[in-house]
């Protein structure tokens, strides 16, 4: 089963156009660099934008994020504390706006109980079941042993 030659011809011209147009759709970043007031202002961005999930790669903070969002959420973040807003405010815009989600230390709130207790419940309910495991072979009577049928 040959293909035919304008097939081919078309899976080529196909193959070229994706792979000169992928750069188009490429993430351009600011290539400008943020500019620190001072070494207070920088220490508090850094301490600042670790404690933040980024929200598109979910397992990195904002601070070693290198998605698009991140870099605006930085900018973001550096713009809120030069409006004269504290870490809570800053903290707090971006929980209205994303959600507790974007907070790797949540607040300890009925709304994230299960979070910060959830894994102690499976700790304890774990360590019950693995003692009433435990409880019931005791109680069970050792298996006897016949020294005639024992084969040296």
């Amino acid at each position: 089963m040959n293909a035919s030659p304008v097939l081919l011809v078309r899976a080529l011209l196909l193959a070229l156009l994706v792979a000169v147009a992928a750069p188009v759709f490429a993430q351009v970043s600011d290539p400008t660099p943020l500019q620190f007031r001072d070494d207070a202002e920088e220490a508090r961005f850094h301490r600042l934008t670790a404690e933040l999930r980024c929200v598109m790669c979910q397992n990195q903070s904002l601070a070693d994020s290198n998605a698009q969002i991140a870099h605006d959420l930085r900018r973001e973040v550096l713009d809120l504390m030069r409006q004269g807003k504290d870490d809570a405010q800053v903290k707090q815009f971006l929980v209205e706006r994303y959600g507790e989600f974007v907070l790797y230390k949540p607040d300890v709130a009925p709304g994230t109980y299960i979070l910060w207790f959830g894994p102690l419940l499976l700790l304890l309910a774990g360590g019950v079941w693995v003692g009433r495991i435990v409880a019931r072979r005791a109680k069970q009577p050792a298996p006897t042993t016949d020294d005639n049928d024992q084969e040296w």
